[in-house]
């Protein structure tokens, strides 16, 4: 697998690709005035007891949607109060100070769709750090294994590695962890909790501003794709190789020999990288709602502001019901990675013969649902044969920055 690191009129781009086929795409656009991640020193405004929720100002004009579950207040003897058990009121009061975190973004649109989808941030105080192996939740006493690890084998392997992890606090283990050697993810983890210090040691004010940039597009990439074997960090400019080689030091050395400048005639001309590897056609597919299948069939994908639907037709694959179903869940799976699809997804598969084939299609459903670096929960198939499909998104969807 390639990383390949561009740029756009100012928007951050970041590929992953093997062998010519894109396998995941982050852009962070000049437009997104807050971005996943972000930590925030933040100032309660008001109280919406209707929603069990409070307006948090973050400074510069942005307002944040903190509700009553995501909240977390560490008391004097360390240990955590969650919020959801008393009503807002009792945990928090206007004009409080607070530490969150940026669970959505909002990009400026004037796209109506987006913009009412958008038109805040929500956060949390359920603060997390990623790195390669590890995720450090400072409000968090104990350990524990991502819910992203479906397979039993790997979960087992995981919890005899949290037994031999008892010197830590606060970490979930990422699925990269699972072939780790402990003493990384020591070093890991400490390198995540000094960060965490540094962040709430150097608050100059009591006025609402960021603290901390989250994740950029080059970082969330090679976070979420460190894991498996990467062959080169293809870069244009020396400030993308410094992004790349600042998080490669930090959290995968081993990747850093792997960062490659790469020599081009039209090296100025935006994402000219991307066309010399001849992969922006697949970008561009990416914002048709048409898909077609390699032995003929097609999806045909619809979004609305309740949910996606993907409409599964056979057109000239001339294979059986299973067959087509099985390429499709495959090929649903991964455009739903790369356009960034989030909420309820319907895919409506071909009919199948009995419960075998439809447990057939719902374990390639779910194997493929795995490699996503979202959290994808497959529910299995409706009363009309509907496979229902939720995923949690970090940011905005493909068709969103696209615009930008």
């Amino acid at each position: 697998m390639d990383i390949l690191i561009e740029e756009s009129e100012g928007a951050l781009w970041a590929a992953a690709v093997k062998n010519n086929t894109i396998q995941s795409l982050e852009i962070d656009t000049v437009m997104e005035h807050v971005r996943w991640g972000d930590i925030y020193q933040g100032r309660v405004k008001t109280l919406d007891t209707a929603r069990d929720a409070a307006f948090i100002d973050l400074g510069e004009g942005l307002t944040g949607l903190l509700y009553n579950k995501n909240i977390r207040i560490q008391n004097a003897d360390g240990s955590v109060t969650r919020g959801g058990s008393d009503s807002i009121g009792k945990l928090l009061s206007p004009g409080d100070l607070i530490i969150v975190q940026a669970k959505t973004a909002y990009i400026e649109s004037d796209n109506d769709r987006y913009t009412m989808e958008n038109k805040m941030p929500e956060v949390s105080m359920d603060i997390s750090l990623q790195g390669r192996y590890l995720i450090y939740c400072p409000m968090m006493p104990t350990n524990r294994i991502s819910q992203r690890v479906y397979n039993k084998k790997l979960r087992d392997q995981m919890r005899a590695m949290l037994d031999q992890l008892d010197d830590i606090h606060g970490c979930i283990l990422r699925a990269s962890a699972g072939n780790t050697q402990t003493d990384l993810l020591r070093r890991e983890a400490a390198t995540l909790k000094k960060g965490w210090d540094s962040i709430i040691g150097t608050i100059p004010d009591d006025e609402p501003q960021i603290l901390a940039a989250g994740l950029d597009a080059v970082q969330r990439i090679l976070s979420d794709m460190a894991g498996q074997s990467i062959n080169s960090i293809e870069v244009v400019t020396m400030e993308h190789y410094e992004y790349a080689e600042q998080w490669c030091h930090i959290f995968a050395p081993d990747l850093a020999p792997k960062i490659r400048p790469v020599e081009l005639e039209n090296a100025t001309d935006d994402l000219a990288l991307f066309h010399e590897r001849d992969i922006m056609d697949q970008i561009d597919a990416l914002t048709k709602s048409y898909f077609t299948l390699p032995h003929g069939g097609n999806l045909i994908i619809q979004s609305t502001a309740a949910l996606t639907a993907i409409d599964v037709n056979k057109g000239q694959d001339n294979r059986g019901h299973l067959d087509t179903n099985i390429e499709a869940a495959i090929h649903a799976m991964r455009q739903m990675r790369l356009r960034n699809i989030g909420g309820v997804i319907l895919l409506d598969a071909l009919k199948m013969k009995n419960k075998k084939e439809a447990d057939q299609f719902l374990s390639v459903a779910r194997n493929e649902a795995a490699k996503d670096s979202c959290t994808v929960q497959i529910h299995g198939m409706t009363g009309s044969g509907l496979l229902e499909i939720t995923r949690n998104r970090r940011t905005p969807e493909l068709a969103q920055r696209l615009q930008q």
